[in-house]
C-alpha cells in the first residue's frame, strides 16, 4: 500500500506537518534548555514544589532514560522525568515538568477527556494490529465487509488522536498557571519560553491527529473504490 501513489498524495500534508512539528519541538527544547530559570530550580525541584502546592500527596517522581521521554503514569501515580529535565534548571525543564504535573492534576480531578482517552486505549491497541490485517485480507480476497471492519478499527485510532488533543492542551494550560501562580517563573522572557516549548509540543499532537485522519480517509477511499 505504501507504493500506492494515492497514499503519498493523501499523506503528504501530514508528513510535511510532522517534519515541521519535529523541527519546532527540537528547536524550542534546545533553545530554552540552554536558558537558565531565574528561580534556579531544576525540573525535579519545581515538580516537588508544585506537588506540595497542589496537594498531590503520594505522587512519586522517578527518573527515566532518554530525552523528552517525560510522562505521567496514572497506574503508578508516578511522574517520570528525563535526566535533562530533572537535573537542569532551565526554562524548558520547568515547562515540561509542569506539563506532566498537569496530567497528574487531571487524574486527581477525574478530568473527563482524560478518562475518555484512557478508555479508548484497549480498542486502539487491538485496532492498530488488526486494522491492517482486515483491510489487506479484505482487499485481496474481495471481502469488502472485512475491509470496512478494518477501516472501523483505524477510526478508533483517529478518535484517540482527537481525544488526545484537548487533554494535552489542557495540561499545558494548567502548566502555565501553575508556574505563574507559584512564582516559579515571573519574567516575561520566561513566560515566552514556557509558551514556546508547550506550543511546540502541542503542534506534534495536531500533526498526529492529521496523520490519523488522512490515513483513515485513504483506507476508506481504497475500500470504497474496490
Amino acid at each position: 500500500m505504501f507504493l500506492d501513489p494515492y497514499y503519498m498524495i493523501y499523506m503528504l500534508p501530514a508528513f510535511i506537518l510532522m517534519m515541521i512539528a519535529t523541527w519546532y519541538v527540537n528547536s524550542a527544547y534546545r533553545k530554552w534548555s540552554r536558558i537558565a530559570a531565574r528561580s534556579g530550580l531544576t525540573g525535579y525541584q519545581a515538580a516537588q514544589r508544585l506537588i506540595a502546592a497542589s496537594g498531590l500527596y503520594g505522587l512519586q517522581i522517578k527518573g527515566i532514560a532518554g530525552e523528552m521521554t517525560d510522562r505521567y503514569d496514572p497506574r503508578e501515580n508516578t511522574l517520570y522525568l528525563s535526566r535533562g529535565v530533572a537535573e537542569t534548571p532551565s526554562v524548558a525543564s520547568l515547562a515540561i515538568a509542569a506539563h506532566e504535573l498537569g496530567h497528574a492534576l487531571q487524574d486527581k480531578e477525574n478530568y473527563l477527556p482524560l478518562r475518555f482517552r484512557s478508555a479508548l486505549v484497549p480498542m486502539v491497541n487491538i485496532g492498530s494490529y488488526l486494522g491492517w490485517i482486515f483491510i489487506m485480507v479484505g482487499l485481496l480476497l474481495g471481502w469488502t465487509g472485512l475491509a470496512w471492519l478494518g477501516v472501523a478499527f483505524f477510526a478508533g485510532g483517529a478518535l484517540f488522536a482527537l481525544a488526545t488533543l484537548p487533554v494535552e492542551l489542557n495540561a499545558s494550560g494548567r502548566a502555565r498557571r501553575l508556574l505563574a501562580e507559584s512564582g516559579i517563573i515571573y519574567s516575561e522572557d520566561e513566560r515566552r519560553g514556557v509558551n514556546s516549548v508547550l506550543n511546540a509540543a502541542a503542534l506534534t499532537y495536531v500533526a498526529a491527529l492529521l496523520t490519523a485522519l488522512l490515513q483513515l480517509f485513504y483506507f476508506a477511499s481504497r475500500v470504497r473504490r474496490r
